[in-house]
């Protein structure tokens, strides 16, 4: 069996072999209770270690998609029982597959239109080494609070971290948050009043759509372009409405995959101190694009910038951040001390040790690494099969993309048959508008099932005669 381990490769040998018999198991629908070649087969015909190769089996194992046997043989495990979750409550990433390759089961489809990493793409063992870290050398992080402005190791770290991004920022002006979640909610809850109105893009973010709603917040929809924000659009608005404040997501737009320009950005924050209106820069997928995106923050001390680590480095963890002047900063920390008596202590000082070793740097290097591959695969594969894509992103999670099959439901049933669930067609409108353009997410978008569906929905359009 032939890995294909790429040495050059910034993504580690393990989760290399982990990826390579994952997908020779999915692509070539290898039955359960398939034998492997042995451990030390497997290495020696691919020139690695044993360790290396074990480890990646154990991975497996935990994962779900291996099972052991005696100690010492690996064998391709079964699947868990039709229509129901995984032990942590989610449904597995891969589902069994059916005569022609195509899955049997909606459970176990692939979630083209996730927000985040799959599972297989997260890296434990510096991760874990931070956790033990932690455990040995701040026992108190296991039993204290932190503090109300959040861990100052944690906020040296960011501040640091934020000039990369040509953000400055002391570190009291930083304030930690259980992820960028509860970083939008304070800001919600202490800058505006229910009844007011603030202006949103569209597409956007389905999850702040749903948090304004709640505090009763009034919406006005901007169109979204791939150079960021319809400046003219927003001028209309402000000329007849008095919005409190603008939410923009400015590197790697979720959903559009698109990045502000400097121009844009300009005008923007231009019109901004015009109109005496905040802005909310939302940056959580930062570090899939690095530091040549422009940032408002960088160009207007008076943005609200939010920052998270839950993307790249961890759900679970949650630890996220705020920047703003002093005063905003102030009623943030009140709120929050208020609300949650702050963040987990211990979370925070892992983080901390990650970017202090210089661990996290390296991770973000590799998963950009890995989603330039895809991003570029996927791209090519959607314009052979006559896909419109919108603005072609140069990097980041996401496509937004529509097939050249107009017609939702029949996409959605296409997609079915492929073992592919698609996100909603009203999730990323602030008023609930249908589209027919989809989310793709580049780490899914390779799976053979992905692929199949790109292509099907080509050869599944009406021909004109």
């Amino acid at each position: 069996m032939e890995l294909r381990i790429d040495r050059q490769a910034l993504v580690p040998v393990v989760q290399q072999i982990v990826d390579a018999l994952t997908g020779w198991i999915r692509q070539d629908a290898v039955q359960p209770g398939t034998r492997l070649p042995s451990i030390r087969q497997l290495a020696r015909q691919n020139l690695l270690s044993q360790s290396s190769v074990n480890e990646a089996c154990e991975r497996l194992v935990a994962q779900g998609v291996l099972a052991s046997r005696h100690g010492s043989s690996f064998f391709v495990a079964p699947p868990p029982s039709l229509g129901l979750a995984s032990n942590d409550g989610t449904c597995p990433e891969h589902p069994p597959l059916a005569r022609g390759g195509l899955a049997d089961n909606s459970a176990w489809a692939l979630k083209l239109g996730a927000g985040g990493l799959p599972e297989r793409w997260r890296e434990s063992d510096d991760l874990g080494y931070a956790i033990r870290q932690v455990t040995r050398t701040d026992m108190a992080g296991l039993f204290s609070y932190s503090t109300s402005l959040g861990l100052p190791a944690l906020r040296e770290q960011l501040s640091r971290r934020l000039k990369q991004l040509n953000i400055e920022a002391a570190q009291d002006l930083i304030l930690s948050t259980h992820g960028a979640t509860q970083a939008l909610d304070l800001i919600v809850r202490t800058q505006l009043a229910p009844g007011s109105c603030v202006v949103v893009e569209s597409p956007g973010y389905p999850k702040l759509f749903e948090l304004l709603r709640l505090h009763g917040i009034d919406m006005l929809e901007l169109p979204r372009t791939p150079r960021g924000p319809d400046v003219e659009a927003l001028q209309t608005l402000l000329a007849t409405h008095r919005p409190r404040a603008l939410f923009v997501n400015s590197a790697c737009h979720n959903p559009t995959g698109s990045s502000l320009s400097l121009g844009v950005a300009q005008r923007l924050l231009a019109l901004a101190r015009e109109h005496g209106m905040l802005v909310i820069e939302d940056d959580v997928y930062a570090d899939f694009q690095g530091s040549t995106r422009t940032r408002l923050a960088a160009l207007d001390a008076d943005v609200i910038y939010v920052g998270s680590f839950s993307k790249t480095l961890s759900s679970s963890l949650r630890v996220g951040f705020v920047v703003a002047p002093a005063p905003i900063i102030a009623r943030l920390s009140e709120v929050k001390e208020v609300t949650s008596l702050g963040v987990s202590r211990f979370s925070e000082a892992v983080l901390a040790n990650l970017l202090a070793n210089g661990a996290y740097r390296k991770l973000v290097q590799r998963q950009r690494q890995r989603l330039g591959g895809d991003m570029a695969a996927v791209l090519q594969v959607l314009e052979e099969a006559d896909w419109e894509v919108f603005g072609k992103p140069t990097g980041g999670l996401f496509i937004w993309a529509r097939p050249p099959l107009c017609d939702y439901a029949g996409v959605q049933r296409l997609a079915k048959r492929f073992g592919v669930q698609l996100s909603s067609p009203t999730a990323f409108s602030p008023s609930g508008a249908d589209s027919q353009w989809l989310r793709i997410n580049v780490a899914y978008a390779c799976d053979p099932r992905a692929l199949a569906f790109f292509r099907g929905a080509a050869l599944d359009r009406p021909r004109v005669s």
